[in-house]
């Protein structure tokens, strides 16, 4: 009989599609890093969002998207957002493996450990503390942190394409709005005063897919992102959340904007644009390359 645990999401895998790439394998998109996958690659059993207490915070520099990345501190104030995956006690081994960069493949005592007394440390790294956050339907509870505390450690800017991650995750399993997704991505440490308001908005609209507000999102492979609404213009979100806009090519009409595809390693935007003129006596897109600054 295969023995079940609830793994507890707080950060990137709070998106489903990003935990699938630990399941079976890839690079997600944004990611810089591409995952082995898990010996059982099935989908979870069930999916449950939920709040436990303590807080997020962002520090360090990851490997896998640059800028800061999400760790759970139990003694911070108030509750943090989280996703339970029901999943097989071998698959959290191999997740919990590839988050310590370690090969999976091999079963961890310290699930045991954790599960019976709270918490197990594997090492001093990051993400090499297990942590049960409770019980539920008589299962243990489990994540994975940094063995320190919020205060003990230098709190570091999260990049577009990872925090566009928590934003998915959020309206997907909390079914959040814009407005309370970014009021709770904005009191983040690492994201609290590093992060513009404007920025921070304009990126969990974009990734959340408001389609009442018509944004566009492209995410360039530095893990800058370009986020533009009709009518508004063009803004290019740096990694550290600061943004400046993006003039428009020449002979686009600005209500309309321009249309970007990719934004390549050079900085310069692919896309299309929607001409001022009537080309061969019609308004349609045409190709266009333009620089981000």
């Amino acid at each position: 009989m295969e023995r079940l645990l609830w793994y507890v999401a707080y950060g990137s895998n709070l998106h489903a599609a990003r935990l699938d790439r630990y399941l079976r394998g890839g690079r997600p998109p944004g990611g810089l890093r591409t995952y082995p996958g898990c010996r059982d690659c099935r989908p979870p059993r069930r999916t449950v969002a939920g709040a436990i207490p303590g807080g997020v915070y962002f520090a360090g520099e990851s490997r896998a998207w640059t800028g800061g990345m999400a760790f759970y501190d139990p003694e911070l104030p108030g509750r943090a957002a989280v996703r339970g995956y029901l999943v097989t006690v071998e698959q959290f081994a191999d997740i919990a493996a590839q988050e310590m960069y370690r090969p999976p493949g091999a079963d961890l005592d310290l699930i045991r450990v954790a599960a019976e007394t709270g918490r197990a440390t594997l090492g001093p790294g990051r993400y090499e503390t297990l942590l049960r956050v409770g019980v539920r339907d008589g299962l243990p509870m489990l994540t994975f942190t940094a063995p320190h505390a919020a205060s003990e450690v230098e709190w570091t800017s999260p990049a577009p394409a990872y925090l566009g991650m928590l934003a998915r995750g959020l309206r997907e399993a909390h079914g959040w709005d814009v407005d309370r997704t970014t009021g709770y991505l904005a009191d983040r440490p690492g994201v609290a005063g590093r992060w513009a308001p404007v920025a921070l908005r304009a990126l969990v609209m974009g990734l959340t897919a408001d389609t009442r507000n018509h944004f566009t999102t492209v995410v360039g492979p530095d893990g800058r992102l370009l986020v533009g609404v009709p009518g508004q213009g063009w803004k290019l979100v740096d990694r550290d959340g600061t943004t400046r806009p993006v003039p428009l090519p020449a002979g686009a009409d600005s209500e309309y904007g321009p249309q970007p595809v990719l934004i390549d390693d050079a900085g310069t935007i692919h896309g299309a644009v929607h001409p001022t003129e009537p080309v061969a006596g019609r308004y349609q897109d045409v190709p266009a390359v333009w620089r981000c600054h």
